[in-house]
């Protein structure tokens, strides 16, 4: 019997250019699976719209944006829950799916043993999870149109801007994830997205918080993304708005970076 040769450098041991059939893989396998569990992301952030931006939103009033604009709290919230909807879609297929696979499926050292490459399998599992992410952001888009929520024509750029957010978001769940050997270090996932979702200025303006408070939470990256799609569909667009852009370009390339030397380091080195 003869033994597979470790891939060693270059760009071609880590990179087949197939991260599609990844992505196939994940569509056929998906017909098999609940789609409840599916479309309950998506009815977590359109029953926060309706009980908060539309019920106690009817009480608050007007709220203040970032930019100094007045706008309904239901507009102010939205944008904000579209953001934690991609969010959420993406960290849940780049997390617990990918914790799964990893550790009890063994897929990636089934799909590392052909020729596809690290770079490849993370590609086609982010890629997998941003479906995911456009699925809820679509959805989500569609309902705040109905309800008059999107303020301006470049309301449309929220769906690219969204799925930026997932592919950092996804990219950088996957890495973590590549690190986690229980089950039990799993529920660091949602202890570390409980407080974002809370304190982005998801359901109030940053303002309210003291200054260093404040700068504690433009750290995290939701706060970019909540941002990031706030102005767009209030059409308060401002050049700050490419740090949001950029903060993710580098949390993609990070995420992406440690997702293929951890995969490497696990099944190939």
């Amino acid at each position: 019997m003869t033994e597979a040769p470790i891939r060693a450098g270059g760009v071609r041991a880590l990179w087949a250019g197939n991260p599609h059939s990844v992505v196939q893989r994940g569509l056929i396998a998906a017909r098999s699976s609940s789609w409840i569990v599916v479309l309950s992301g998506f009815f977590e952030p359109v029953f926060y719209l309706a009980s908060m931006g539309i019920g106690l939103g009817s009480i608050i009033g007007d709220v203040e944006t970032s930019s100094g604009a007045q706008v309904s709290y239901a507009a102010f919230i939205a944008p904000a829950l579209l953001a934690v909807s991609a969010m959420n879609g993406a960290i849940y297929d780049s997390t617990w799916n990918v914790f799964f696979k990893l550790n009890y499926g063994k897929l990636y050292e089934g799909m590392l043993a052909t020729s596809l490459g690290p770079l490849d399998v993370a590609l086609g599992e982010i890629m997998y999870a941003l479906l995911r992410g456009l699925l809820y952001a679509t959805g989500f888009m569609i309902i705040m149109q109905i309800l008059g929520l999107n303020l301006a024509w470049t309301a449309i750029l929220a769906i690219p801007a969204v799925l930026l957010i997932a592919f950092g978001f996804a990219s950088l769940g996957m890495a973590v994830t590549s690190y986690m050997k229980t089950f039990q270090h799993m529920d660091w996932i949602n202890f570390v997205l409980l407080p974002m979702f809370l304190f982005s200025a998801t359901l109030y303006p940053i303002s309210v918080y003291p200054e260093w408070i404040q700068h504690v939470i433009m750290a995290f990256p939701l706060w970019h993304g909540v941002e990031l799609v706030r102005g767009l569909t209030t059409g308060i667009l401002m050049p700050d708005m490419w740090w949001h852009v950029l903060y993710f370009v580098v949390m993609i390339g990070i995420g992406l970076v440690f997702t293929t030397k951890r995969l490497r380091a696990l099944f190939l080195d």
